[in-house]
This record gives C-alpha cells, structure tokens and sequence, in this order.
C-alpha cells in the first residue's frame, strides 16, 4: 500500500511542478526574446536501510527551447531582430556579460542603451552610449549612425556597433533572470556572421496552443494523482477493519 501512495504523491507533486513551468511559458507568450523552459523526470532509486524496492522521480531541466520565434515588425527603428542564429550580448545586473534574444532597445537617461527589460547592451568597448541625436538607425551588422543634434542629415556619425555573438547551444544555460550565459563563465567572441533585421522584434517562441492543451494535461493529471491517493487511504482504512474482526 506503500508503494502504491508514493507513487501517487509524487506524481501529484510533479504534476503541479509541470504547471507551474507550463504556466510561466505561457506567462511569457509576448515577451520578446523569450525561450520557452524544458523539464523531464528521472527515476532514481530510493536508498536506506533494506532491500532497495523503491524509486522515486527527481525533477531535471532539460534546458531551454532555443527555436526561433516568428518576427514581427514594427516599424521602430531601436527595435532589432536576430536574423537567424546569434545572440546580443548585454550586461546582467551583476556587472557579468549575458546573452539575450530580446531586441526592443530604448534610450536610458545619459543616452545608454537598454534592452526593454533595463539591461545595459554592449557594443565593442562595453554599454553603448548614444550622444543626443534627432535619428538612430542600426544596421543589419549591427552597427549604430547617428544624426548628431544641429548637423545636416547627409552626416551621419558611426557611434558604435551591437556586439553579437553565436556560441554553440549547447554551451548556453538560462539563468532565473531569463539572460542566458555560457558554461563557466567565460565569454563569447563577437561573430561577423550574425545580422539583425531593423524596425522588427523576435516573438517568443512559446507554442500558446500546445502550452495550453499542457495546462488541461496537468490538471487532469494531478487530479488522477490525488484520487489514487484518496483511494488508498480508504483501501487502507477497509484493511485495518477487517484485520480487527479477524
């Protein structure tokens, strides 16, 4: 009967924690950028005392869906797409360089360069500083003219260029503030081979149909769990009454 209870608890315990990574997926279905999350379940044996007749599952990241999401233009001209394969590379909160996919870009105050989510972007020497300017514009190598403010528009003034990078996949790890960082904290070299499409932003790529037929799975599964749980308790209790009359 044992057996029979933990194998329904821990199913109803993995089947919120599905959820709850099938609910923030599809929480992001309009984040630009966004990567949807990936888990699986490991059986592992459980130790102790006796003959090992028991397993249990462990929860596993399986990593991040790195397929492309649609793009979307917008017309923005700080707005920017990768174009295939790569990465922008921006500094995390904590000073070290990350990668992202997220390309709504703005202006900060002191004319350094943001991703929407306040991320600093870098650019050959660090974060980009945009001096005032009546027009920006990125081009499809990533790099960044201005129209300085008070000079004619045939002057444009290089200031900077993205640094965008393609490291191998599997080297990549999402860390929980959504940037994504290599292995060991090292750091990617910029590649010439990556583009970027201008007045465009990448959709996530979050499947909102297969995320909410996933929300219904789950659900159904965690009720399943708990009926077998209900189940065995009562199987228990009607055991307990008969081994008293007996």
């Amino acid at each position: 009967m044992d057996r029979y209870l933990y194998i329904a608890m821990t199913g109803a315990k993995h089947a919120l924690k599905a959820q709850q990574i099938n609910n923030h997926n599809l929480a992001n279905v309009n984040t630009p950028g966004f990567r949807a999350d990936l888990h699986g379940l490991l059986s592992r044996p459980v130790t102790g005392p006796g003959y090992p007749s028991r397993v249990f599952s462990v929860e596993t990241s399986l990593g991040s869906s790195l397929a492309q999401g649609p793009l979307i233009t917008t017309g923005r001209a700080l707005d920017v797409a990768i174009n295939g394969t790569g990465w922008l590379a921006v500094q995390a909160q904590d000073g070290t360089e990350a990668y992202t996919r997220r390309g709504d870009l703005r202006i900060a105050n002191g004319g350094l360069l943001q991703t929407g989510t306040g991320h600093l972007v870098l650019g050959n020497a660090g974060p980009v500083a945009i001096p005032p300017a009546k027009k920006v514009t990125i081009g499809q190598d990533g790099t960044i003219t201005v129209i300085p403010v008070g000079q004619p528009d045939n002057a444009p003034v290089v200031v900077d260029r993205l640094r965008l990078v393609n490291p191998p996949p599997e080297a990549l790890h999402k860390g929980d503030d959504g940037l994504f960082r290599l292995e060991g904290g090292t750091t990617a070299v910029p590649d010439a081979g990556v583009s970027v499409v201008s007045g465009a932003l990448e959709a996530s790529n979050v499947n909102t149909v297969e995320a909410l037929v996933n929300m219904i799975d789950n659900a159904r599964h965690f009720e399943t769990y708990v009926k077998l749980m209900e189940i065995a308790k009562s199987n228990d209790k009607a055991g307990q009454r008969l081994l008293r009359t007996s």
